[in-house]
């Protein structure tokens, strides 16, 4: 089994195809990561859209991704994207991807791409903490890269729903960064929307309780490296109705914003 970051690395190689349709302006293939797990890991399709629509746009930058998730994505199955572009200008472009198995259509993205302007630029948000120490070390089953928090989220005491986590990539291509970023988000905004009840926590799932998300959604503002430190920090206001909802930004060691998330989640509890 290849390590995790090579694995990963990996399933960001798509591989181009001949378009099937002839509404599909592109059409690649994408390994599955080797997770011994029963279903796709919604990261992987994140990072993954991201990719498609980079390769059938290339002059231009993802700058927002939507994203559904109708099916479980099955990892002994190749999936399939399929890019059709809806509009192409000098300076933005608009697509829509879908990821298909033999079995349908496991998750879909709407995406917004652009070629960067010139022009003033603010940032109106609460200052970011230093960046945490060694001590503060975490593992992340599936984030094979550095992580940082003095937070738990394997913890069943109740707490804020909030959440901060340092991350830095090994060396990277800037170019992946949106997708290994997108990767990354879709894990903790589930366990930072449980802290607030008191005995259970994100490890839960399929025991105490049953999740799946069902969209997630990406803005990218500025470029960005992810083999230099990054900080995410989420919080999520609400949790109704069987679903939850969580936030977050993403700032560079020096507090530049670089990126924003949200994501909704089915959460049943028997």
């Amino acid at each position: 089994m290849p390590d995790l970051w090579s694995d990963l690395l990996a399933c960001l190689d798509l591989h181009p195809l001949p378009a099937a349709d002839d509404r599909d302006t592109a059409a690649f293939s994408g390994p599955n990561q080797s997770l011994g797990y029963h279903r796709v890991f919604g990261g992987q399709l994140l990072g993954q859209f991201v990719r498609a629509a980079q390769r059938a746009c290339p002059d231009k930058a993802v700058k927002s991704i939507h994203a559904l998730f109708p099916r479980e994505g099955k990892p002994n199955e190749e999936i399939r994207y399929r890019v059709q572009i809806q509009h192409q200008g000098r300076t933005f472009a608009t697509a829509t991807v879908l990821a298909e198995q033999p079995s349908g259509i496991v998750a879909t993205a709407s995406i917004s791409l652009h070629a960067p302007d010139d022009g003033p630029e603010q940032q109106a948000t609460a200052a970011i903490g230093p960046l945490l120490s060694a001590e503060h070390k975490a593992g992340f089953d599936i984030i094979p890269w550095e992580t940082r928090t003095d937070v738990n989220l394997d913890e069943t005491g109740t707490a804020p729903p909030e959440f901060e986590m340092w991350m830095r990539t090994p060396a990277a291509d800037p170019e992946l960064a949106a997708a290994l970023t997108a990767y990354a988000t879709d894990l903790t905004l589930i366990g930072t929307a449980l802290r607030p009840l008191d005995g259970v926590c994100q490890r839960g799932n399929g025991t105490a309780f049953r999740s799946a998300v069902t969209s997630h959604t990406l803005w990218f503002h500025r470029t960005f490296r992810t083999d230099d430190w990054l900080l995410l920090r989420q919080d999520s206001p609400v949790m109704a109705q069987g679903r939850c909802f969580g936030r977050g930004d993403v700032f560079t060691e020096s507090g530049e914003l670089v990126a924003s998330f949200a994501q909704e989640a089915m959460v049943r509890f028997p």
